[in-house]
């Protein structure tokens, strides 16, 4: 009976320590000697995950949607079967090009090694990931990524991660308070959101200032921090990758188009979640007066006659808040007083921008200078409404205008403004964007001042 038992002891101790060792080169060798069996265990159990990071974003971990549906919902059609196929697609149109990936990648600088076990030729593809890609003056600032699939020999991993990469510039426009909503923060959001936080951004042309700037931004869309992928050289190992945002259009959400779904209601909801906004209609607000922000400028189509505007606005009883353009770089702070005003006016310009943080049912009064109707409708007049915002247009007249005592009535500038826009749109911005400044008329301000407070009066209806 004694050596019966002593020898059941030493099996099971055996096979215990089997088991441990078994365990432990699973865990520390075998993603070295085959990567692409290991991340095929993270496609398709990646909600699984035992990140303590990532467990903080969802209570429900066994609930996520599998990586590779995820990573399917940016593209479609031809481009989705293309995908299915070859773990590789595409997908470009005429402000931004998206590249999807569901195998194991490796980013090393600029460059994304794509790993495959298919015996395919070595293809190479080049992507500028900045959602403007029409504007040459623009893609200038952005740097190219290169992407290599196929036959490749990739460096060896520094960093291992558990979730898919999305690459993006900062470059571009960024600096405009306009561009960076309209080509980073929208098409990020467009982007990353159905990934829940379960995702790292790797930023090109990295900005430190920016990325401070958007924190809480970036903080609520990734539960990791974005990597600098030219800081130190590193090679980031991940189960997959999406390189490009995707673009909708100026300050919008289309909720038909890739990946589906979002409307700019949802993106409020969201920028009022990530600075913790407590207002979401105008009716919310508690101030005795409405308050009226003004978007005071200090170089071009600077208001000559502000502080008679200011009078007047406060005569016909609205608080006055005056935001220069130093006030509007912290946007934790801007924010809150923002999202505390019933009426924002302001020529057009990147200020107007903060339009997407005014509650539903605000008024922003945009005045537009001589030149500028079809971009002050484009990138403001026409995305407020899809906000909940109220819109309103002072246009200004000829007269207005320091154009107007530059060259005289009967000047094509003055006259026949589309003339000018025939010539480039580098001969109109001169003119019209950097050259221009206004005298506003009050009798005609107040006009409109006046139909902001009757429209407050009864506030549209957005949740």
């Amino acid at each position: 009976m004694g050596k019966e038992s002593r020898s059941f002891v030493l099996t099971g101790s055996s096979l215990s320590c089997l088991l441990v060792f078994a365990f432990l080169y699973a865990a520390f060798f075998t993603r070295n000697f085959s990567p692409l069996d290991s991340w095929k265990h993270h496609l398709w159990n990646w909600g699984r995950s035992s990140s303590h990071a990532a467990e903080k974003i969802d209570g429900d971990m066994e609930e996520r949607e599998p990586l590779r549906s995820i990573l399917r919902r940016l593209v479609r059609g031809e481009d989705r079967v293309k995908l299915e196929a070859t773990g590789f697609s595409c997908y470009s149109d005429l402000h931004s090009e998206v590249c999807v990936t569901d195998k194991p990648v490796r980013i090393n600088n600029h460059t994304v090694y794509v790993l495959s076990d298919q015996s395919s030729d070595q293809f190479k593809h080049s992507v500028q990931p900045y959602a403007r890609k029409d504007d040459e003056n623009a893609m200038k600032a952005v740097s190219p990524v290169q992407i290599l699939h196929g036959k490749i020999d990739p460096p060896a991993c520094h960093f291992t991660h558990d979730v898919p990469a999305m690459v993006f510039s900062s470059g571009g426009f960024t600096g405009n308070l306009f561009h960076e909503f309209n080509e980073v923060i929208i098409p990020l959001f467009i982007t990353s959101q159905h990934f829940r936080s379960r995702l790292q951004f790797v930023i090109t042309d990295y900005k430190p200032w920016m990325v401070e700037k958007y924190k809480r931004i970036l903080k609520q869309l990734s539960a990791y921090n974005a990597i600098n992928p030219a800081e130190d050289g590193s090679v980031h190992c991940f189960p997959g990758a999406v390189i490009g945002l995707k673009y909708h259009d100026n300050l919008a959400l289309n909720t038909s188009d890739i990946p589906g779904g979002y409307s700019m209601s949802d993106f409020k909801h969201f920028l009022r979640k990530s600075y913790s906004l407590t207002i979401t209609t105008v009716s919310e607000i508690e101030h005795p007066k409405p308050v009226l922000i003004l978007i005071s400028r200090r170089t071009t189509r600077k208001f000559l006659n502000e502080d008679e505007m200011v009078g007047l606005m406060e005569d016909l009883g609205f608080q006055v808040i005056i935001t220069p353009p130093y006030n509007m770089s912290s946007l934790d702070k801007f924010a809150q007083v923002v999202n505390s005003c019933s009426v924002m006016v302001g020529a057009h310009g990147a200020g107007l921008a903060n339009s997407v943080l005014l509650p539903a049912g605000a008024v922003m009064v945009q005045v537009v200078p001589l030149g500028l109707d079809w971009a002050s409708a484009a990138y403001y007049g026409d995305p407020a409404r899809e906000m909940g915002v109220q819109y309103l247009e002072y246009k200004i007249e000829a007269e207005e205008s320091s154009l107007f005592d530059l060259y005289g009535r009967d000047h094509p500038i003055i006259a026949d403004p589309q003339s000018i826009h025939l010539k480039g749109y580098d001969v109109a911005r001169a003119v019209y964007l950097d050259g221009q400044d206004m005298k506003i008329n009050l009798v005609r301000l107040r006009e409109i001042l006046v139909q902001a407070r009757k429209l407050l009066g009864n506030p549209m209806s957005f949740k």
